[in-house]
């Protein structure tokens, strides 16, 4: 028997991470304040239909309404085995137009069977038509004494407010990744099975918080390691990258070692590059937690990984992508190794004679860093930095501020669009520094010499005829005029 029905909870005390639920069920139980009906939402494999299960037996046992059912009698027999006739259970992803509800609101005329309800589960309760929540709403604010309401699903967001204003609802938590695997511990003692933590702990991080998929990915785990489950056969069986692979690559990355790191990449390019980034995350988030990581090199690294995810849908190269992120965060800690730099200073100083020494800088070419720009681009993707030769003219770099003239095509106007955060930012930041602002001057707009081809002739006025016009304006309509000279 598979392990996800073999352990599934028979009893309230068994569900685990939904105490505060457990024990508000447990209190209206054994006071008798039952509610007509339930709305219970959650993750998936969070408990939500099992503890509508326990809570119809509870109801339905023979001994009387408890919060801890006989399981013995009849009722409790088949509610253990899902066989009860009072207990009906509807699938609403399959049976979600409003014939499905008519029918189930039929059922509900006819008095229960052989117990005290008739008590409906309803999974995936969101799947339900508008039509068919509207044929529901009547009878789920008024069913008979006789009829209860159970319904469960992964996103209470899509049912209507008329629905949600006529339940009990309760929102099933997120189970705490050390509960499941303490619970997959006693699981493996019980089974026979060896194991090793950090096995445990990858299956676990794997299961998303769901102790459904837990268990099954622990069945499977048993089948392909024989009985003696390891952290490698783990992995093997998963396709993840290894956790231990995350911890060494950061400290390279701390250490500024690339060498190492263009080595590590090479035997982990073939994995989906979409698991090692929630692995990094995974690892980045338990840092910042358990660990001493400054909170802005915490955000420059996120920063860094929303880029990666963005070049991942215009980039298949799993080698070239993993190089630059992690060479990008190697440059992203460099602020925060300020002490180092204080005490390279110091020692260019005399303390006892109070002299410093002078050292010789000489300032690069910022012409000559603009090409060093347009060749790093260049060997990342040979069009992108044909279209920034070609499209942008420097002018020049002062106090931090690189300044260019920019004049692209359509065509390099949307590579520059697409690769900028990804590729260009990351390039000026490692050239010219970090925090080195850009001022873009537009191309200068080409003067139009030639008249244009819709404009009108400009119109000029007859003088002699204005001057006549006045005239008469002044001394009556009726005066002769004579001649008129040009002044």
């Amino acid at each position: 028997m598979v392990l996800a029905l073999k352990y599934r909870p028979k009893k309230f005390e068994e569900i685990i991470g939904q105490d505060a639920i457990i024990q508000t069920l447990i209190n209206s139980l054994n006071s008798n304040r039952i509610a007509n009906a339930y709305l219970f939402s959650g993750l998936r494999g969070s408990g939500k239909t099992t503890t509508a299960r326990i809570f119809s037996k509870a109801l339905q046992c023979e001994k009387g309404i408890s919060s801890s059912p006989c399981e013995e009698c009849e009722s409790c027999k088949l509610a253990n085995e899902n066989r009860h006739i009072d207990i009906i259970e509807m699938d609403a992803a399959s049976n979600r137009k409003i014939e499905d509800i008519r029918e189930l609101i039929e059922h509900t005329k006819y008095k229960p069977s052989i117990s005290r309800f008739k008590i409906f589960i309803i999974d995936e309760v969101h799947m339900l038509t508008n039509e068919a929540f509207n044929a529901l709403l009547k009878t789920l604010e008024e069913p008979p004494e006789y009829v209860k309401f159970i319904m469960a699903t992964t996103d209470p967001l899509k049912l209507p407010a008329t629905i949600l204003s006529r339940v009990q609802h309760f929102r099933f938590n997120k189970i705490p990744e050390k509960e499941i695997e303490s619970f997959l511990q006693k699981v493996l003692i019980k089974e026979n099975v060896k194991f090793e933590d950090e096995a445990l702990r990858l299956i676990v991080k794997s299961a998303k918080g769901s102790v459904r998929d837990s268990l099954t990915l622990l069945d499977q785990a048993i089948a392909y390691s024989n009985y003696n489950i390891t952290l490698d056969k783990v992995v093997e069986m998963l396709g993840v990258i290894n956790p231990e692979i995350i911890s060494k690559i950061f400290k390279l990355i701390f250490d500024g070692d690339k060498k190492e790191i263009i080595e590590i990449i090479k035997q982990i390019k073939d994995y989906d590059i979409e698991s090692i980034i929630d692995e990094i995350i995974l690892y980045l988030k338990e840092a910042m937690f358990y660990g001493n990581l400054p909170l802005i090199t915490m955000q420059r690294f996120f920063n860094i990984i929303s880029d990666t995810k963005e070049l991942i849908k215009y980039q298949n190269d799993n080698e070239f992508i993993l190089s630059l992120m992690f060479f990008r965060m190697i440059e992203a800690i460099k602020p925060h190794k300020i002490d180092d730099l204080i005490k390279s200073f110091e020692q260019s100083i005399n303390i006892n004679s109070y002299q410093i020494k002078k050292v010789d800088i000489q300032k690069p070419n910022p012409e000559e860093l603009f090409k060093k720009l347009i060749k790093k681009i260049k060997e990342v993707d040979e069009d992108l930095g044909i279209c920034f030769e070609t499209s942008l003219k420097f002018i020049s770099f002062e106090n931090n501020v690189l300044t260019w003239e920019s004049c692209p095509d359509e065509n390099c106007k949307e590579m520059f669009k697409r690769f900028f955060s990804a590729v260009i930012r990351p390039l000026i930041n490692e050239i010219f520094g970090i925090g080195t602002k850009i001022e873009v001057k537009r191309c200068p707009q080409i003067k139009q010499t030639q008249k244009p081809k819709n404009s009108q002739p400009t119109k000029i006025e007859d003088k002699s005829e204005h001057i006549i016009q006045k005239v008469r304006e002044v001394f009556g309509s009726d005066v002769e005029i004579l001649k008129i000279k040009d002044k």
